[in-house]
């Protein structure tokens, strides 16, 4: 068996009436990610103490509580600290409704500090681990006896699947989830590549076994992690797909990369056998620190810990005992220079070895790759963890740290850093950035992300994701203070990444600023799981300036201590903003903090907005049809007056329905497709008809039905991937990926079922991006020619089959974005310069290629970051998604509208200041999109433009 269908109850079904939507599908906590939000753990309740813990408030959706603190009660259960953390819930089962602790839950980790203990425990549903579902059991151990001083995490109890066995194989997984990163990587425009055959990029997944989302009663899942090479880019991917185990559609999807820059379990060292050469173990007696001397990018001279090996070279690798009894964590920096970012994602390139010299004295050519930095960093990063926390390297067991060190990316300089899981990989740089090792903070940023994982593990997505960097952020420009002697009075002490510029000032160069202001009701960005994996990077000074705000306030030692405090025994994967802050709150308390200390705590959350039901306050300018949706990954359609869009219930945790209403808000939406178990996505309608895709576990089906009623119709039934369907009368088209990945247009008959692809499917070519109006298809086209590949602009007439090629030069244009079709035109937008920050024309044509225009110029100062457009007889409605070279609600997804004929200019279509995607023209200047201002999504329409904003 699999997941059932989960079915509307006959009331609603009649009604035609969408349940309300209870849950986010954008920023909030993992609550996007899941399709649903991290409202999949309760906000915090009041901490319990002693006297009142029998029975604290309960997190919803689940019988145990979130947080319990002031306990003191011996543990019952003898032996290790993990036999003992699961006593004591088995012992209190009437307070955290756990059946059976030993059953139900797994040990993760078992850390010591002193007298007190943390054990993490992870929920398993049948044996299947349970995303975010972690329990954290607090205890104190004197004279051989165990004390239990609090609890707090998610575990769910509403949990209650009929199966754990997927319909969906390991092999349609993997192929449904590549799918879905290619189509994430492809959404963009269709470039040209350079050489004579298409870059189709090198992606891979890998089956890392069934997990449970913890959505409703349990949505089953396969975990595929996606990784290689962005073919457009050339930029390391590494994704964590969760596919839905009866449907085989990819429902959560985000970045296993954690980069110190919005992008764009450890494992096992490198060996011989894998073409790397991993540190060569000492020989008996021989000496394991020999001390040297390099110049650090700010021109300071500082000893390093090297290591000679047998051949005489001084590694950089550091085996020093820093204390007698403390162990000594190796620490090692590789030379990667030249070798690409992809490659060291989750994996090691090939051949690499540790920076080695013959001199202990280290030259200029230490200093401008970026190894001093790196190693002398990672060394600070080690000991800064050990003397204030005791704690043993990044994993708390001396587990092996490993720096990457010089990477690029396509052969270009990367100006970034990361953390893949298991070791730190910088950049280059180049141009005006140095190599990403040459700031303190940049590496503390990354470390820690390492400490993190094996921590709280804050999933990489969504709020939870923004405090995870928020955390990053805070300990790496603590540690940078400490190391290089910066005060906290020091107007600089709270910038991160102001020593990356080659010649910028600290102040303009630096990548973020912890004490920016930054608050929910002012700076919050609503952002959708398009990019930045729901604004990890773009929400996370609202909770590292708060974090930052105590460190100013209190002394920053005991400021640090909290905030560890609070991550490695308080927090847990899917915490987003409000439960940080009672975690934080509680540690507090816990290491005595004053009356005074606590209100300066709790001002400092509530000066950045973090308060309870923070989210209701933002609001947006545009008319909303359906609130909450519930979706990610497919958009919204219409024409006609009418719109078509998949909605979910209210907890996200239902399949994915189509159902369809009016433009104009009138009346109730109605349900369209069966509920059926599958996933139903990629809706679209020209009024009379709505068609889209059903995700079912052996195929992918793409089904129509009219408005007006009767029984829904299979047209076309594929075995890849499907995206981009579209109505218009008597035609649906599409998008499939042939088996190289290659994309290729198609159509069907709604009548028929005849039709074919617009390209003959050959897997020379590609086509995408396609629009439909009047029987006639525009689409992107690339094809061979003698000298390379062209790109360009083409219409099928499916009535006769004549093809036309647009007016675009086909050897200047590098790139083709959507395209849309009128009446009496077709739209494009084009890239003849792909060094200008991504600047798009936007063209036009009569249907038969004559009379051609440019209604907004590339080299316009006012020019589109076009990335996909939208068009009605009257009025043409561009999604322009800016550079984020500052990253604000400015740069977040913006929808532009013009007249055919260019007059009025270009105007805003909303003031909205979140996410605005997804857009879909209907008649006139209406357009609806999908928003994410209110940290939800939200199905909206403007009836014309706002202007300017």
């Amino acid at each position: 068996m699999g997941i059932p269908a989960r079915s509307r109850t006959t009331a609603d079904a009649r009604a035609g009436t969408p349940r309300r939507r209870g849950a986010r599908v954008t920023a909030q906590g993992l609550a996007a990610a899941l399709l649903a939000t991290a409202g999949l753990v309760a906000v915090t309740g009041p901490a319990a103490h002693a006297d009142a813990a029998a029975q604290p408030a309960p997190a919803a959706r689940t019988r145990t509580p979130s947080l319990v603190t002031g306990l003191d009660e011996a543990a019952t259960a003898s032996g290790s600290a993990a036999d003992a953390a699961l006593g004591h819930l088995a012992a209190k089962k009437s307070r955290y409704h756990i059946d059976d602790p030993k059953r139900d839950l797994a040990a993760v980790s078992s850390e010591r500090s002193g007298k007190d203990e943390t054990v993490r425990l992870q929920q398993k549903y049948r044996g299947v681990p349970v995303l975010g579902g972690q329990y954290v059991v607090r205890m104190r151990e004197a004279s051989g006896k165990r004390t239990v001083t609090g609890t707090s995490g998610s575990f769910y109890t509403q949990l209650d699947l009929p199966s754990t066995t997927p319909d969906v194989s390991s092999a349609v997984a993997v192929s449904r989830a590549v799918g879905a990163v290619s189509t994430q990587l492809g959404q963009g425009p269709l470039t040209r590549p350079a050489g004579t055959a298409p870059s189709t990029g090198t992606l891979g997944g890998t089956d890392e076994g069934l997990t449970v989302l913890p959505q409703g009663k349990g949505v089953l899942t396969r975990h595929i992690t996606v990784s290689g090479t962005d073919p457009r880019t050339g930029q390391p991917v590494k994704q964590e797909v969760y596919v839905e185990g009866h449907s085989g559609y990819p429902v959560l999807q985000y970045s296993g990369i954690q980069s110190f820059a919005p992008a764009g379990t450890a494992t096992a060292a490198p060996t011989a056998a894998s073409g790397t050469a991993a540190p060569e173990a000492p020989a008996a007696g021989q000496q394991l620190v020999v001390k040297g001397s390099g110049v650090r990018y700010n021109g300071e001279t500082t000893e390093l810990n090297l290591y000679q090996g047998a051949d005489g070279a001084y590694q950089m690798i550091d085996y020093g005992p820093r204390d007698a009894g403390v162990s000594s964590t190796l620490l090692a920096t590789y030379d990667a220079r030249g070798r690409e970012a992809s490659t060291a994602s989750g994996a090691w390139p090939s051949g690499i070895k540790t920076f080695s010299s013959s001199t202990t004295d280290l030259g200029p050519e230490y200093t401008d790759s970026g190894a001093v930095d790196a190693h002398w960093g990672a060394a600070q990063v080690y000991d800064y963890y050990r003397r204030h926390f005791g704690r043993d390297g990044l994993d708390g067991k001396g587990g092996f740290v490993y720096s990457l060190v010089g990477v690029v990316a396509d052969g270009r300089p990367y100006n970034n850093a990361f953390w893949d899981g298991s070791k730190m990989v910088y950049g280059q740089g180049g141009g005006d950035y140095r190599t990403f090792s040459a700031d303190t903070d940049v590496v503390g940023h990354e470390m820690t992300h390492g400490v993190i994982q094996n921590t709280a593990n804050l999933v990489y997505a969504g709020q939870s994701g923004a405090m995870n960097e928020a955390l990053a952020d805070y300990f790496g420009n603590a540690i940078d203070d400490e190391a290089n002697h910066i005060p906290m009075s020091d107007p600089d002490a709270s910038l991160l990444g102001e020593n990356l510029c080659v010649n910028a000032s600290p102040r303009d160069c630096a990548l973020r600023n912890l004490d920016d202001g930054a608050t929910t009701s002012k700076d919050f960005v609503g952002v959708t799981y398009r990019g930045d994996d729901g604004g990890v990077h773009l929400n996370s000074t609202i909770f590292s300036g708060a974090l930052w705000d105590i460190r100013q306030d209190l002394d920053p030692d005991f400021a640090d201590r909290i905030v560890y405090r609070a991550l490695t025994a308080y927090m847990t994967p899917l915490d987003g903003f409000t439960k940080g802050r009672a975690a934080v709150v509680a540690a507090a308390q816990e290491l005595g903090a004053t009356k005074a200390q606590l209100i300066t705590v709790k001002q400092a959350f509530a000066a950045h907005g973090i308060v309870p039901n923070w989210e209701t306050a933002l609001g947006i300018d545009a008319s909303t049809l359906i609130s909450k949706v519930n979706i990610s990954g497919t958009g919204v359609g219409a024409g006609g007056g009418k719109y078509a869009v998949s909605l979910s219930n209210d907890d996200g945790s239902e399949p994915y329905s189509v159902w369809a209403g009016s433009t104009s808000g009138t009346g109730r939406p109605t349900l369209v497709s069966g509920n059926n178990g599958d996933y139903n996505v990629y809706a679209d309608t020209d009024g009379r008809t709505v068609a889209w895709a059903e995700f079912a576990p052996a195929s992918i089906l793409i089904k129509v039905r009219p408005l007006a009623g009767g029984p829904e119709k299979t047209v076309y039934s594929s075995y890849t991937d499907i995206s981009s369907v579209a109505v218009d009368g008597d035609y649906v088209v599409f998008t499939e990926s042939d088996p190289f990945g290659n994309p290729h247009v198609g159509y069907r008959d709604i009548r028929t079922g005849a039709g074919t692809w617009v390209d003959g499917g050959r897997y020379q070519l590609s086509t995408t991006l396609p629009s439909i109006s009047g029987g006639l298809v525009a689409y992107a086209k690339l094809w061979p020619e003698s000298d390379g590949y062209k790109l360009g602009v083409e219409t099928t007439d499916l009535a006769t089959g004549k093809t036309t090629l647009m007016p675009v030069d086909k050897n200047a244009t590098l790139a083709v974005g959507q395209t849309a079709v009128t009446a009496d035109s077709v739209y494009w937008l084009a890239d003849t310069d792909l060094s200008d920050g991504g600047r798009v024309s936007l063209d036009r044509a009569d249907h038969d290629g004559s009379a051609p225009a440019v209604l907004v110029p590339e080299t316009r100062g006012t020019a589109l970051y076009g990335y996909s457009l939208t068009a009605s007889d009257d009025a043409v409605t561009v999604l322009s998604v800016p550079p984020a070279t500052t990253w604000a609600n400015d740069t977040l997804p913006k929808l532009y509208q013009i007249a055919p004929d260019s007059t009025g200019g270009l105007q805003r279509v909303s003031c909205d200041r979140g996410d605005q995607v997804f857009p879909a023209a209907d008649t006139g200047q209406r357009v609806l999109w999908l928003d994410g201002t209110t940290g939800w999504t939200d199905l909206v329409v403007r009836d014309r433009p706002a202007g300017q904003c």
